[in-house]
């Protein structure tokens, strides 16, 4: 899957995981492919809980983007994992959260600008990373963020590193995993949204 520069509607997400994302997805399945497209309230990994998986920062994405790119999902059949409710910073991902990460085929992993602020956020990304290693496929959307900015923890990215850096109760080994897992995800093929 090619990257895709320059998304120029915000307002209509459907259009836009009826058509790249899901031949995108269709693509990546490493099951026997059709060329037809899948029908309504079925899905195409029945050996998984769920097929796709949104990772994103509520605060950035929630009400419209995201919201907007799940119920399109959902449309067209996909047995598709969102959070119910944003964790507060500093909190642990429970394990029904990494639960249900184990249990996606593919993740569709939202940057935007206050990502890399949420350590639940970056501990999500790192498992999501795990599992690609294990044969999941994920799928970067750099909304309204340079994809640079996530590959080199820089601009806001950078920011958000120097925060984490200053807090006593982290780790350098989580830091680095953080660091690692936006590096290798960043350099995934996905779709990068401008701002209009």
């Amino acid at each position: 899957m090619a990257k895709i520069h320059g998304i120029q509607k915000m307002g209509s997400p459907p259009k836009f995981c009826r058509t790249s994302l899901k031949i995108s997805l269709r693509n990546a399945q490493t099951a026997s492919s059709s060329s037809s497209s899948p029908p309504p309230n079925t899905t195409f990994s029945p050996e998984y809980k769920f097929d796709i998986f949104l990772s994103f920062r509520g605060a950035d994405t929630r009400t419209n983007f995201t919201d907007h790119l799940y119920k399109a999902l959902v449309r067209k059949g996909f047995r598709t994992f969102i959070d119910a409710a944003e964790l507060e910073k500093g909190e642990i991902i429970d394990q029904n959260l990494l639960q249900a990460i184990e249990e996606s085929k593919f993740f569709i992993i939202i940057f935007s600008e206050n990502y890399a602020n949420s350590e639940s956020c970056l501990n999500e990304l790192v498992k999501i990373m795990e599992c690609t290693a294990k044969g999941g496929k994920a799928f970067p959307i750099f909304y309204h963020v340079d994809p640079s900015e996530v590959e080199k923890q820089s601009g806001k990215y950078g920011e958000a590193f120097a925060d984490h850096e200053n807090e006593a109760n982290l780790e350098r080994e989580q830091i680095q995993k953080w660091r690692t897992a936006l590096t290798e995800a960043s350099k995934l093929a996905g779709y990068h949204i401008h701002y209009q």
